[in-house]
């Protein structure tokens, strides 16, 4: 056990989570406005809408299902109610949820229309929002969890201050027996040999490396220019001249550590340490990717400023950019522009981000949180039929 210790939620299965949500997912984009009806009736609820999940096919519905299961099964929910056109994916997905120990409930639409289901699912969910009331928090070791991290509006203060920041935790929370997960294949770009170098095992590597060149061969066979989307419009305004320059950059949030594994896209790890998830760079999907994989929290370097969030995890941004900080305040909830100033160390922005963690796996809110920012984004491998 480690020293770092916060308040947390032990599930069913003896996972921790820092929240206590009642999700209520719809299986498809028609069966959202059920799923909004609950959740307008029943406080504490949440609702997962989103455009997809009808006529997918091939590995784009086998992550599709992936990700729907792997959002409920996350440790921050307490409770599921799944709400289909169809019975059949509804129980498709209540029943991997389900694999959890935790409670969960599935309606589909057909033959009873949205009232008497949003009728039914409505005693369902006040049941579970009412069971989820009487669960306390117990102290658990930050070794007991899974989090995550993901950079967004990348500028030349990321690579110098917030990202390494992330790094300098990573090392201390890989040390004391956490499992962190990283990702953003796109953004790896130029910098993918080191990322296979810190690889431990020789199958990791292989692997890693496989998925890296699938990625770049997909790009280039759409014979498109990435200039504009890596990087973006926000990181050349910021100073990043080229993809290489912003992968060496992002390659700091791990640190110096070495990667255990190497992930598809909301895939759970298997062991503990540091995993490699292939994820897309767009930052709602690949948060929701880490949500569906396990991940907790998470923690989100900024240096032109992001304001994402995300319905089942907190976010926690962070920036050394002082404009960042001055001009959008309400969004960062760590300032590391001292570390540009050399007032502040490394290890000490990094202590000071394992403090604001902590709180934040305890209960305290971030500021995404309370703005209200739950991007919910899943990723589409390709067109529906």
């Amino acid at each position: 056990m480690s020293k770092y210790k916060f308040q947390g939620y032990r599930r069913e299965n003896g996972t921790i989570g820092c929240r206590n949500h009642v999700a209520i997912i719809p299986v498809d984009d028609i069966s959202n406005a059920a799923v909004e009806g609950v959740a307008s009736l029943i406080s504490g609820t949440l609702p997962l809408s989103h455009p997809y999940g009808r006529l997918q096919f091939g590995a784009d519905l086998e992550l599709f299902f992936k990700t729907m299961i792997g959002t409920g099964m996350n440790p921050n929910i307490a409770g599921v109610v799944v709400i289909g056109i169809e019975p059949n994916w509804a129980n498709k997905i209540a029943e991997g949820i389900a694999k959890t120990g935790k409670a969960v409930e599935a309606f589909s639409i057909e033959r009873f229309g949205d009232l008497k289901t949003i009728e039914k699912a409505s005693w369902a969910a006040k049941a579970l929002v009412q069971k989820a009331s009487e669960m306390k928090r117990e102290e658990v070791d930050l070794s007991e969890i899974i989090f995550s991290t993901k950079c967004g509006e990348s500028d030349t203060t990321s690579g110098l201050a917030a990202n390494p920041t992330v790094g300098k935790l990573f090392e201390k929370a890989i040390a004391a027996g956490s499992t962190v997960l990283f990702g953003e294949t796109t953004e790896l770009t130029g910098g993918e040999n080191i990322v296979a170098d810190r690889m431990k095992t020789p199958e990791a590597r292989e692997k890693f490396l496989k998925i890296f060149k699938d990625y770049a061969d997909f790009v280039d066979a759409q014979g498109a220019d990435l200039l504009g989307s890596q990087p973006t419009e926000g990181n050349i305004r910021g100073g990043l001249t080229t993809i290489e320059e912003k992968a060496l950059g992002n390659i700091q949030k791990i640190g110096k550590a070495k990667v255990d594994g190497v992930l598809y896209p909301a895939e759970m790890p298997k062991g503990k340490g540091l995993y490699f998830m292939d994820t897309s760079s767009a930052a709602a999907e690949a948060v929701t990717l880490f949500a569906a994989g396990g991940s907790i929290a998470h923690l989100f370097p900024t240096g032109q400023g992001n304001i994402i969030g995300n319905p089942v995890i907190p976010v926690i941004k962070l920036s050394g950019n002082p404009l960042t900080c001055s001009t959008m305040s309400e969004h960062i909830d760590l300032s590391v522009e001292k570390v540009l100033t050399l007032e502040q160390t490394l290890d000490q922005a990094g202590d000071a981000l394992m403090e604001v963690l902590l709180k934040t796996l305890s209960g305290r809110l971030t500021n995404a949180e309370v703005l209200r920012h739950r991007e919910f984004v899943l990723t589409k491998l390709y067109r529906s039929a």
